[in-house]
């Protein structure tokens, strides 16, 4: 095992983008949907630009601009304003809101199930996400993602990268901040959760952008650990 990692005793996890395909989710739906209904979208940087409203919006809530909401309730916000700028005008309400709940049912990673379970015969296996409970458990239910416990936005009515966040966690679990991992493939939010005490372990995941389109894979020394995959994770953490 990672002699660095000696003494964790839980792992939280970044779910989208670290855990699940969100790009390749959202983009297969919204060109299933404007095939069904004869239009032209580009459904790439249709998901893109769905995705691109969502840290904006969660800022504007960390900076006490705008209340605390659901993820759910900001991607319905966002979607509207990507379907006007896609000039989508014949969605039904219907159509939108289911569309809206595609993001409960994103792909995991192919390594994903196989490394989780792995990981979970040694230490807890939680979310730590800025998505919603609901939101969280339908993804897990559609994936056969194998959580022991959900810890979201609304479990703490706070957005990564609040200290809250990372901070809470641990106190749920009754375990000191060094005996909890983040898991992420996304270095900000790894270093937001080392400045509150916790390990890290970064994942590197190439296609979360689009195939081969994410520029920033480096292994990088503060992180507890660097792995190419859950299961490569598993590896080094003696599961």
């Amino acid at each position: 095992m990672n002699a660095q990692a000696a003494g964790t005793k839980a792992l939280v996890f970044d779910v989208f983008g670290t855990v699940v395909d969100w790009h390749g989710s959202v983009a297969r739906e919204v060109r299933g949907l404007a095939k069904a209904r004869g239009l032209r979208v580009n459904a790439v940087k249709f998901a893109k630009a769905w995705r691109a409203g969502y840290r904006p919006a969660m800022d504007r809530v960390r900076r006490g601009e705008a209340p605390f909401e659901k993820i759910d309730v900001i991607h319905r916000v966002i979607l509207e304003d990507v379907l006007k700028q896609f000039k989508v005008t014949t969605f039904t309400e219907e159509e939108k809101a289911h569309l809206n709940l595609v993001w409960h049912r994103l792909k995991p990673w192919p390594d994903s199930v196989r490394g989780l379970k792995r990981l979970k015969s040694k230490f807890i296996v939680a979310t730590l996400s800025n998505g919603n409970t609901g939101l969280l458990v339908d993804m897990a239910k559609h994936g056969g993602l194998p959580w022991d416990c959900i810890f979201s936005s609304d479990t703490f009515n706070l957005f990564k990268p609040d200290p809250g966040m990372y901070l809470g966690a641990a106190d749920r679990l009754d375990l000191k901040p060094e005996e909890v991992m983040m898991v992420a493939a996304h270095k900000a939010d790894l270093r937001a959760a080392a400045q509150q005490g916790l390990r890290t372990a970064f994942v590197k995941r190439p296609h979360e952008h689009g195939r081969n389109n994410n520029p920033d894979l480096a292994s990088e020394a503060e992180f507890t650990v660097n792995a190419g995959s859950f299961l490569d994770l598993a590896d080094q953490l003696g599961c």
